[in-house]
């Protein structure tokens, strides 16, 4: 079978890092290819290494077979890695699990599990490091009936008290809704690393048993950022802005560094309880220990300034942030309106635009009622139908919303609808 664009000749090219001639037509013996692959930074090389192998005869070599399937799914051209995979005659179980877990990594859970499936009825025994994929690929898919087949499965081939599968398990069955089972699971753990307990207060916490969780944590024997930031963003999500700030406090006081998601947590405390003053430490904090104000931490922030009222911090926020979400975005369109600068909210979704983020529904909501407070009913609809017609959105209750505010500023109501109504 041949593999798509392979085959096709390509002039010698030059690897800027190892300064490696690769020539297309070369014959490469299974060392030299694998040190190539090692060695390969862009699909376009990877693809030239890959013609390489099929002309010198190594498309069953099992070790490059599988180099090239981790690269092509990291590269998320996972067609490439399913012809590969198919090409392989007796593919052993590391290639299976390598090839699961490609499916699974570019958001194919289901495929992954149809594969997971094929790998049994091919009679290939799966290993502890099977499982791990698969039963992430029935948490992605909530796919909670074949989680449970896969735990029998596991019991059966006697992997059902490694560690790392068992976290997985507990991960499973929170997130499914199946928090017995997810306790079960727990309790009759031999060994828990900090994963364990960490797994199971995120689960009690998505399950809105905060306090449950609190007991967990504070039974755990060792604790890293990763269990702290869990507990904080547990009672930011049950609306306990004060037990996350007191639980940072005490973080800090055990010297505990916080990352980027520990701060989001309390910038987003901060936010609740209206206390700008907090979050400017929170802020001077990240910027003292050299943390890089990127999207999540920035959103954040300029959602946190323009909540409690200082929308000229969210602005030079919003300037300063090397890189943008399209959250990030709408946040300051939304911010921008609702302090009744229309006309500036404009200009940052006019700037989005320029700069070819695509815009989706609650963009339109911000951008719609910038119009409101400009009682621009004229932008307003030309906004609308823009919405509709260039970008496809379909309009939500929050934009009829903003609409309705704008035809009651318009002198007659049905010359406003015709002119808003999609054609």
């Amino acid at each position: 079978m041949m593999v798509p664009c392979l085959s096709c000749a390509h002039p010698p090219e030059v690897f800027p890092n190892n300064n490696l001639l690769l020539s297309s037509r070369g014959i490469i013996g299974p060392k030299k290819a694998l040190f190539l692959l090692q060695n390969c930074k862009n699909f376009k090389h990877l693809k030239q290494i890959h013609a390489n192998i099929i002309r010198s005869g190594l498309s069953n070599h099992q070790l490059l077979a599988r180099k090239l399937i981790h690269l092509y799914s990291s590269h998320g051209t996972i067609a490439y890695a399913i012809i590969l995979f198919r090409q392989i005659e007796i593919p052993c179980t590391f290639t299976w699990n390598l090839f699961i877990r490609a499916n699974t990594i570019n958001g194919l859970s289901e495929e992954a599990l149809l594969w997971y499936r094929n790998m049994v009825r091919h009679g290939i025994a799966p290993d502890k490091f099977t499982f791990p994929f698969v039963i992430k690929a029935c948490t992605i898919s909530f796919a909670i009936d074949l989680g449970k087949v896969v735990h029998a499965s596991l019991i059966k081939y006697g992997f059902s008290t490694d560690t790392f599968v068992q976290n997985n398990l507990i991960d499973l069955y929170f997130k499914c809704g199946h928090k017995q089972c997810g306790h079960k699971v727990f309790e009759k753990m031999r060994v828990r690393n900090v994963v364990s307990w960490t797994s199971m207060i995120s689960g009690l916490v998505a399950c809105g048993e905060v306090q449950a969780a609190r007991r967990v944590f504070d039974e755990m024997p060792s604790k890293n950022v990763v269990s702290w930031t869990a507990m904080i963003n547990g009672y930011i999500r049950s609306q306990q802005p004060e037990e996350a700030v007191e639980l940072f406090g005490r973080m800090q006081a055990e010297n505990v560094c916080p990352n980027e998601y520990t701060l989001v947590s309390l910038i987003k405390a901060c936010t609740e309880m209206g206390i700008p003053s907090l979050g400017r430490k929170i802020h001077d904090f990240a910027m003292t220990n050299c943390f890089e104000i990127g999207v999540y931490l920035g959103t954040a922030l300029i959602d946190m300034y323009s909540k409690c009222g200082s929308l000229k911090d969210a602005v030079e926020v919003f300037e300063t942030m090397p890189e943008r979400s399209l959250a990030t975005w709408n946040s300051m369109i939304s911010s921008l309106g609702v302090h009744g600068l229309g006309e500036e909210a404009l200009n940052v979704f006019s700037e989005m635009e320029r700069v070819n983020v695509k815009p989706d529904a609650i963009t339109f909501v911000g951008v719609l009622c910038a119009c409101v407070h400009m009682k621009n009913v004229e932008a307003g609809c030309a906004y609308f139908k823009r919405m509709t017609q260039h970008y496809g959105i379909v309009p939500i209750p929050e934009h009829y919303k903003c609409m309705a505010e704008l035809y009651a500023r318009y002198s007659s109501l049905d010359e406003a609808f015709e002119s808003a109504k999609p054609t």
